[in-house]
């Protein structure tokens, strides 16, 4: 059996309706899979009390694990915290998904309803989701809440998988002559400082871009 590919799953997680939002959507997205991804989804490991720099260690070091990355990109204004996350999957050159389930409009730029300053990286693809619009139709239709959520969220994790598995077949984007993952992975553990580096030792490293190799990611 096929190891399955993990997903960092980012977004907002300060309050019950992102937390319960987010762990139905990752249960979704890996049963709509058949289980062919994973979702790694930072609230079932934070630390939840003394919140510092190591929070961002974890989580920056479960980015650069996973295989690909899911970016939940709603508000007026995107989260800070997911946005720093996106860009250090980018220096990294991981697939990328992004989802807007939010109907505000916000930006400055014409193509996206966020700054376009996040807009317009390379493997990457962006799923839009209606979702006041989807909610009343299963809700109009479902007879209970067991059942509007089945319909809801499964409705939600299709494209949300149709799109990881177009990134997936995107191409790595070519390196200069003498420059490769490996050195990008290791600037990546260490030019953040303050314990990143000591958390994710080479050997880790190493053994990530193996796996990543194996599963033709590289």
């Amino acid at each position: 059996m096929n190891q399955a590919d993990t997903i960092y799953f980012a977004g907002d997680l300060f309050d019950h309706k992102h937390l319960i939002g987010n762990a139905i959507l990752a249960d979704y997205i890996e049963k709509t899979s058949d289980g062919r991804y994973s979702c790694v989804v930072p609230q079932n490991f934070e630390v939840v009390n003394n919140r510092g720099v190591e929070v961002r260690n974890k989580d920056l070091k479960a980015v650069m694990e996973c295989d690909f990355g899911l970016f939940n990109f709603d508000g007026p204004d995107l989260d800070s915290g997911t946005v720093v996350e996106y860009m250090f999957a980018k220096l990294l050159d991981i697939p990328a998904v992004i989802i807007r389930s939010d109907i505000r409009h916000s930006g400055d730029g014409n193509q996206n309803h966020w700054n376009l300053m996040v807009s317009n990286y390379p493997r990457v693809e962006v799923v839009n989701i209606f979702s006041i619009g989807w909610y009343r139709e299963e809700y109009q239709k479902a007879g209970t809440l067991d059942a509007m959520t089945e319909a809801l969220y499964t409705r939600i994790a299709s494209p949300i998988v149709e799109a990881l598995d177009r990134v997936r077949q995107t191409p790595p984007l070519p390196k200069p002559e003498h420059f490769s993952f490996d050195h990008i992975y290791e600037w990546a553990m260490q030019f953040p400082s303050n314990g990143l580096a000591e958390l994710v030792d080479a050997q880790f490293v190493q053994d990530v871009l193996e796996r990543k190799r194996a599963k033709g990611l590289l």
